[in-house]
């Protein structure tokens, strides 16, 4: 792990300004996105007609569109201005809101107990640290509301000599690699890896409840778009996707 201290927004925005416009072009068909972890992740999520949401590090605003389009009214923010302009192309017309905020910082635009849902998609690997995320998550959540995130497998990523480090499973470690299947130049992209104890400890600790632990599997159609990738992900999960109450 570097010793130049990061933040979210250095992480997060160094990753995704330099391929945003590829990223949204690409993520609505790609088979990990469309196939694979979103769905898994939509599903956890349920009915959200009617239902406030907040879209946190909605990227191009994939979800927020389809979130308003299943009738809800989405507040939504991403650490990346150019993300940020994207999903408001996106979502124009939609009752979607969007502006620019970093997960690791107070979500101080939100108003406490505002929200009956969260969902956080493949947003936490930004983070060193995630207990400031859930505990702004459940100041603005209303009672009885849900949380849904997904994020990368920490052992999928323990079992990579890429992303794994030098340190023991049972660190939280800073890697980076390229990424394939979003164009040329291929993005180089940083996250944290993280044992799972930290995952779940750090949801309880910050006083939600676990309701729902999915380790997803590929939909049928991508054997269709790739067989090899069907079956690499049929075998052993690349994301985790969970679901928490207040």
């Amino acid at each position: 792990m570097s010793d130049t201290p990061h933040t979210s927004a250095s992480t997060g925005r160094e990753a995704y300004s330099q391929f945003a416009e590829r990223y949204a072009e690409f993520a609505p068909t790609k088979a990990h996105n469309a196939l694979y972890e979103r769905p898994a992740t939509m599903a956890l999520l349920g009915e959200v007609r009617g239902l406030s949401v907040l879209d946190a590090g909605c990227g191009p605003g994939i979800c927020s569109e389809h979130l308003a389009r299943q009738g809800a009214s989405v507040q939504a923010f991403d650490v990346t201005p150019e993300m940020v302009d994207l999903a408001r192309k996106r979502c124009a017309g939609l009752d979607v809101s969007v502006v620019e905020g970093d997960l690791s910082a107070p979500l101080t635009w939100l108003a406490g107990q505002s929200f009956d849902k969260v969902l956080c998609s493949l947003a936490f690997d930004y983070l060193e640290d995630l207990r400031p995320a859930l505990n702004e998550f459940r100041r603005v959540c209303k009672p009885g509301a849900s949380l849904v995130f997904s994020m990368a497998h920490p052992m999928r990523d323990w079992m990579d000599e890429r992303t794994r480090g030098h340190g023991t499973y049972f660190d939280i470690s800073r890697f980076g690699l390229h990424w394939a299947g979003f164009g040329e130049p291929k993005p180089y992209v940083r996250a944290y890896r993280r044992p799972l104890s930290d995952i779940l400890n750090g949801l309880l600790d910050s006083g939600w409840q676990l309701d729902r632990f999915v380790e997803p599997r590929p939909l049928p159609e991508m054997k269709a778009a790739s067989e090899r990738l069907y079956a690499e992900l049929s075998n052993a999960p690349a994301f985790i996707c969970v679901r928490a109450r207040l």
